[in-house]
């Protein structure tokens, strides 16, 4: 446990007034049970229960500011967010993203989102509705009554499945099962990648790791080079006729100066959304069923709703709105385990939240597991109760209590197609079986790029 001698008060430093936080460098605590190498969530949630709202740390000479405050994470993703840049970490994956949506700043940022909207625009995206249940009715019908699955490996494939053909336009090949291999690889030694000081000085170095790392990009470039050199020889009448994202993206062009994306830009877009399509609802996916083994009661309700919508036919789009309550079982997954669990922002001058004056340069950090999970905004926070979701709860709740696409001018642009993926998968596999948690292995939340499982999440698969 840390002692009061560890911990220093909010306190002047000349014309700055930091929030209270650790008297010592974090290294200095590395013996303690919430400093794990690779594993910030301990660390966050024990700065919020020590400190409050706000709390901040030094690292190798940063400054590091953990805020768990809805109305200062808006100051600072939307009030003051032209006062800040991508943090440290998020920058650290353009070495495999590059200049994607998720990396890039501005002006780069907003040229790229005003090209890409229209590939995401509500009514592009409702087209895929169809390709989404025939490949979760795929994955159901090749299931049988009695099975142990594990459910991660499940719908990380039925996930890949989706954006196989809404990305690309083809069914799983080896060229595909290829990119989520080396993407795979890659997350293997994300951590690592992130918290090594300079990495990109010595990427070159014969270390094991780096080497694995700089084969998996290079075989990731070459496929996707390959797709973009396909796209690029179609006429533009046959181009503007697909449907997949990367036709989209390779047509698109800016409405200010007509321009479009150069192959390198295509390349970091098309790696951006494969990775943010790919991982984030398959990992939403399974701990949904997750929930929903441990809360028979919510489960019961939500196959009510979906035998009373759907009567055994297929599910198509326009029963998305008419599923309201698996929605909110979906949405309260979210809530307990998000895909994306935390956010950070670099300070590029002096920034106010409350009281506290902090200087250019610092880093900022707050995390969508500890706000979703904290008793300040949430009665019985552990406690899986999908009404918290309903209209009038999410119309009474203060904004960025509840944040998993994150928010402001880089509010994930697939939002609508995660929603439609995941309650039409959900609504799918229901129609059909329960799937009950068979306790082979321990139920523990990994923080990579997403927060997947870390162990296999084996579940028997039982007719209805």
């Amino acid at each position: 446990m840390a002692k009061p001698s560890d911990y220093i008060e909010a306190r002047q430093e000349g014309e700055f007034y930091l929030p209270p936080g650790l008297r010592q460098s974090l290294y200095l605590y590395a013996r303690r049970a919430w400093v794990r190498f690779g594993k910030p969530i301990p660390l966050f949630e024990h700065l919020h229960k020590t400190f409050g709202p706000i709390a901040h740390y030094n690292f190798l000479g940063n400054l590091i500011v953990f805020v768990n405050e809805p109305e200062w994470i808006q100051q600072i993703l939307v009030d003051q967010s032209t006062s800040f840049i991508k943090e440290r970490t998020l920058k650290r994956m353009k070495i495999l993203l590059g200049e994607g949506l998720i990396t890039s700043d501005d002006p780069i940022h907003m040229r790229q989102r005003r090209i890409a909207a229209p590939a995401f625009h509500r009514q592009r995206i409702a087209g895929y509705a169809g390709e989404i249940v025939a490949n979760a009715k795929a994955t159901r019908e090749g299931w049988h009554d009695g099975q142990e699955v594990d459910a991660a490996a499940e719908f990380m494939l039925l996930s890949l499945k989706i954006i196989a053909r809404t990305l690309f336009d083809q069914e799983v090949t080896p060229e595909v099962l290829s990119v989520a291999d080396e993407v795979n690889s890659i997350m293997g030694i994300y951590n690592l990648l992130v918290a090594l000081p300079k990495l990109e000085s010595y990427l070159h170095w014969p270390l094991p790791y780096l080497s694995r790392f700089r084969r998996s990009r290079a075989r990731l470039d070459a496929i996707v080079a390959r797709m973009i050199t396909e796209r690029r020889q179609l006429p533009r009448e046959e181009l503007e006729r697909r449907h997949d994202l990367l036709s989209m993206l390779v047509a698109a062009r800016d409405e200010g100066d007509g321009s479009g994306m150069d192959d390198e830009q295509l390349r970091d877009e098309t790696l951006t959304i494969f990775l943010a399509g790919y991982e984030t609802v398959a990992n939403a996916l399974t701990w949904t069923q997750y929930l929903l083994s441990q809360n028979p009661e919510a489960r019961e309700k939500m196959f009510a709703e979906v035998d009373r919508v759907l009567g055994g036919r297929d599910a198509a789009l326009e029963d998305f709105p008419q599923l309201p309550f698996t929605e909110q079982v979906f949405a309260e997954s979210m809530r307990l385990y998000p895909p994306a669990w935390a956010m950070g922002r670099r300070s590029t001058q002096t920034v106010q939240l409350g009281p506290y004056r902090i200087p250019a340069g610092a880093h900022f950090f707050f995390s969508q597991y500890v706000m979703h999970r904290s008793e300040e905004y949430w009665d019985a926070p552990l406690e899986f109760r999908p009404e918290r979701h309903t209209p009038e709860a999410k119309a009474a709740r203060q904004k960025f209590v509840y944040f998993p696409f994150g928010g402001g001018r880089r509010q994930c642009i697939g939002e609508n197609f995660a929603w439609m993926e995941g309650v039409l998968c959900l609504a799918t596999i229901a129609q059909k079986w329960r799937l009950e948690f068979v306790p082979r292995y321990p139920v523990e939340a990994e923080a990579k790029i997403t927060l997947r499982p870390k162990f296999p999440m084996m579940m028997r698969v039982e007719t209805r």
